[in-house]
Formats: structure tokens, sequence, C-alpha cells
């Protein structure tokens, strides 16, 4: 029996980032991509302010979809928040995935920086960051649909949703012990040129997580599911297959 799969978006994104996968993978399986709080199509509410309610959203929507359990999956931000999943809700989760993520709290430079860049944004808008970021966020090789699918996602942000966002983000746990515990099989995915997470963070997960695949993507950056959507699949497809015949 296929197991359903959420697939949660990265900041400052939206669940179409995810487009390639649900193409790919909803003939076969449940597929559940939300737009998070505050960002593409969410519905209006108060902003976030602690990091771990978007877990508790992600939690409330498999109750109401009553999808007892999941393979979740996330990207950046979105992979921290399944790790802020597995935490909460460990025996619901039969799978992770995380991509282009990293485990560890913000360092105080960090919260800095992340303190900062929502002053900006309240300030400024979307669209000059957008313009800065988008070659990091994908390669400067990317297809040009890519880029601009990436920059639509990111100037359709509301500045508001993105800063409070980035404030909690600050202000994460660490999730470096709980890799550790984690007790289902993970597959690790990073992109060979990602400057946000380097192959070094992906192969530290790697290497704490019990059971884990790690696969690196070559020709990418931060987002490989759109860069490169069929090696990814395959990865992906290949790890689900493991979980499906799991008992």
């Amino acid at each position: 029996m296929a197991i359903p799969l959420v697939l949660i978006h990265g900041h400052p994104f939206d669940h179409t980032m995810w487009n390639p996968q649900l193409e790919a993978f909803s003939p076969g399986r449940r597929v559940i991509a939300p737009d998070l709080r505050g960002y593409g199509g969410a519905p209006a509410g108060p902003e976030v302010t602690r990091f771990e309610e978007f877990a508790g959203d992600i939690e409330a929507l498999l109750d109401r979809e009553r999808e007892e359990t999941c393979v979740i999956a996330g990207l950046s931000m979105g992979g921290q928040i399944a790790m802020e999943c597995y935490r909460r809700f460990p025996d619901r989760v039969r799978g992770l995935v995380l991509v282009d993520t990293f485990p560890a709290a913000e360092t105080p430079e960090g919260v800095r920086t992340r303190h900062a860049m929502a002053d900006r944004l309240l300030r400024e808008g979307m669209r000059g960051y957008a313009d800065e970021v988008l070659e990091k966020m994908v390669a400067p090789y990317a297809d040009a649909r890519v880029k601009a699918h990436v920059h639509r996602m990111m100037t359709g942000t509301s500045p508001a949703s993105a800063a409070a966002a980035l404030r909690a983000r600050a202000a994460r746990p660490d999730y470096r012990d709980l890799l550790t515990r984690v007790s289902v099989p993970a597959l690790v995915v990073v992109g060979e040129d990602d400057e946000y997470t380097p192959v070094r963070e992906a192969e530290a997960m790697h290497a704490a997580l019990p059971d884990s695949t790690l696969c690196v993507i070559e020709g990418t950056a931060h987002m490989p599911n759109l860069e490169r959507p069929k090696e990814f699949d395959e990865a992906l497809r290949r790890f689900l297959a493991r979980i499906d015949d799991r008992p």
C-alpha cells in the first residue's frame, strides 16, 4: 500500500515549488502539499510566532485529512519543519525526507541576520530580496523557466508573513540530537552547488541519522526538486518504495 506523502515547502515559497513531484507521484499515492501559514493561498489567520506552530498546522492537516501516518518531506525551512513534526508526533511519521536543510539552531549571528532581514522585508518588500538571492536559490545556470517560477513565488509572498517566519525560525530548537534518535528511514538530498546548505551539512545529517540514504544531485543549487526533477524524483521513488514495503 502506498503511504501518503506530505511535502513541506521552503521559505519564501509556496506549495507550487513541488509541482514536478505532484505530477510525478499523485497518480500512485496520496500527495499532500499545503501552503504554510502566511504563504501562497493559505487561509488568512494569525501569523506564526513560534516555529513549532508550523508543525502543529501540519498535524492538524493530517487530522482533517484523516491520515494516520505519512512520509514527510521538506526543503530548507520545510526540512526543519519536518524535523519538528517528527519531534512532535513521531508515531505518525513513516519516513523523513530532508532536502537542502540543516538541523542546528541559529548562531547568535544567524539570529541577528534573520531579524535584520525581517526588518528589511517589512521596510522594502520582497522584490529586492528576490532579485538578490534568486541565483543562490537556484543555480545561475538553471533553466530560465525555473528561475521565473522561483522569483514569482518569492515576490508573491507577503512581507509580513515572511518576516514573521524569519523571526520564528531564528528561535527554533536544535534538532541535532533528535536526528540521532529517529527510528524510521530517512532520505537526505542536497544540491551539489548549494551555498545555503552545503554538501557537508547533508553529510553530517546522514552520519547522525541511524538509517539514512544520502543523495547528492549534480548541477543543482538549493532547489534540486525543481532544477533536476528527474534525478530528484528517482531518488524519492526508490525511497518511497522501500517505505511502502515495510510492515
